[in-house]
């Protein structure tokens, strides 16, 4: 049992401090020439895996859980430093979501991937029976994204290995210190040499690497376009994939709302990491009746946040990761005030800014639908509201968007937040919050429309994990069916009376069929083929 060796590499990726510009260090690039080994060690390595017991499998995460805890505090300044969140949200939203993944996983992953028993309906296939096993894909390869570099990634990491899977992953090429920090919590669990590795490059090179050296799945994380690409990729050697490409959220505020609470929780969903969560709010729409009393309260939180290095325990949001995501919502600002709408607050900064990548939390009004906050995802620390009416009104205007990731209701009435959320177009609606169901194992997590395929997280990603395969036997041994050779009028007759038999709408016709019926089975299925 070793730790993932290290990859012979060409050239370095850099990892550098966006809220400061400072160079915290570099990782090898790999040498694509060494992926068709890589994988091919990775098969081996799986299908010895394959093997183990689920309790095999979850002593090895158990030992990763360990680690993470008591490398919390490492973790999530590695995290801050090389992503630009603060250290509360990076273990908040981070190392304690990744603990958790390991729990979870470790403790129901053999339940929920164990066989079933699938039930025979017609009494046609009345000696039949059938079980559903959960198969390993194979060799899991995970393009991971830079916003969550390490919750992100390790979650389906820990699915993956808990479903039977090998896992080459291929970490953001804006946070490779989180990738190594990743080899390090997964060494800990003492794997096989060979079951899980990681390759640093261009995302495009080394997905294209994966595909044509017969990765048996990919899991990827990101934007649209990439997304679509390399669905076209897939698509030459069929080889599937799940895909979670992001979300322009909506949040509707109902008249009945608890405003207070709204208006923390817009705050929170809106500008948590600095705006870059694909399951963040992006669009805010507020019942007229109380949309004063919403964006006063609002106004008041935003103008009350602070923004700064995450290093800093004073700073309530951090910088921003990249410099183009930081010019994307620059532009979306602008356009916005272009053509009509204003910024009501933005928070304060706190300490030495002039080489970060920083945006105020900023909150805007008179926004419309032509405007680029509101058409696209902005990833970033913008919340607009918007005035509704009815709940019709907001229905539609919460549904007008061709991303559908996550949404919310906000309400007291759990009844009518119930009947709305059933109506939004969205893989995740909560009700009274938003943005936090990623950190929950048990819940599926994915959208519609195009925010992508798939979902990981939960049953429904242990099952993305692994291929379907059924099982079916006779519970009787039988010489023949009754719709095996030889044909001739009687077996013609004996079908026409099976069917009667279940079908028929008068009670005499089905006992006339069965009587027909039943010296036929018993000639047709255990007496020899005479030729």
């Amino acid at each position: 049992m070793n730790a993932p060796q290290t990859i012979p590499a060409l050239g370095q990726t850099l990892d550098h401090n966006p809220a400061t510009g400072e160079e915290l260090g570099s990782v090898a690039n790999t040498d694509l020439r060494l992926v068709p080994d890589m994988i091919a060690r990775a098969r081996r390595a799986q299908a010895a895996w394959a093997t183990t017991s689920f309790k095999q499998r979850a002593a090895a995460i158990t030992q990763m859980r360990r680690y993470l805890v008591n490398h919390a505090e490492e973790l999530s300044t590695l995290v801050s430093q090389s992503n630009g969140k603060t250290r509360i949200d990076a273990l908040a939203t981070e190392v304690l979501p990744c603990t958790l993944a390991c729990d979870w996983y470790a403790n129901h992953a053999e339940k929920v991937l164990a066989d079933k028993k699938i039930p025979i309906e017609s009494l046609l296939f009345f000696n039949k029976r059938t079980t559903i096993q959960r198969k390993p894909v194979g060799v899991v390869g995970i393009i991971s994204p830079w916003n969550y570099p390490l919750s992100i990634p390790f979650g389906e990491i820990v699915m993956g290995l808990m479903a039977g899977n090998a896992i080459v992953l291929k970490t953001a090429a804006a946070t490779p210190l989180v990738g190594e920090a990743i080899g390090r919590i997964v060494a800990a669990g003492k794997l096989p040499e060979g079951l899980f590795q990681q390759l640093v490059g261009s995302g495009g090179e080394v997905s294209t690497a994966m595909l044509e050296n017969g990765i048996d799945k990919i899991f990827f994380t990101g934007s649209v376009p990439v997304g679509k690409q390399l669905m076209a990729q897939a698509a030459q050697t069929l080889t599937p994939l799940s895909l979670e490409l992001g979300g322009n959220d909506p949040m509707i505020v109902l008249d009945d709302a608890d405003l207070e609470r709204a208006a923390n929780g817009a705050a929170w969903a809106g500008y948590q990491n600095a705006g870059q969560s694909c399951g963040g709010v992006e669009r805010v729409y507020v019942q007229a009746s109380v949309y004063d009393e919403f964006l006063r309260l609002l106004t008041e939180k935003t103008n009350a946040l602070r923004h700064g290095s995450g290093q800093s325990f004073d700073v309530d949001m951090g910088a921003m990761t990249t410099r183009s995501q930081l010019a994307t919502v620059r532009k979306h600002v602008e356009d916005a005030v272009a053509k009509g709408a204003r910024i009501v607050a933005q928070s304060r900064p706190v300490g030495e800014q002039s080489n970060g990548f920083f945006h105020p939390a900023t909150l805007m009004t008179g926004t419309t639908d032509e405007m680029l906050l509101i058409k696209e995802e902005t990833f970033g620390p913008v919340i607009p509201v918007m005035k509704f009416e009815t709940e019709e009104e907001a229905i539609a205007l919460a549904n007008r968007s061709d991303l559908a990731l996550t949404s919310s209701v906000w309400t007291r009435n759990l009844a009518r937040g119930k009947r709305i959320a059933a109506r939004l177009e969205s893989g995740v609606t909560t009700i009274n919050d938003h943005l936090y169901t990623h950190g929950l194992s048990e819940m599926p997590w994915g959208g519609w429309k195009q925010s992508g395929l798939g979902r990981t997280h939960g049953q429904e990603g242990l099952f993305e994990m692994t291929h379907a395969k059924a099982i079916n036997w006779d519970l009787l041994p039988a010489s023949r069916n009754l719709w095996w050779y030889p044909f001739n009028e009687e077996t013609y007759q004996g079908l026409l009376n099976a069917q009667r038999f279940i079908y028929a709408d008068e009670i005499k016709e089905r006992l006339t069929s069965a009587l027909k019926l039943s010296p036929f089975m018993v000639k047709k299925m255990f007496t020899r083929w005479k030729i």
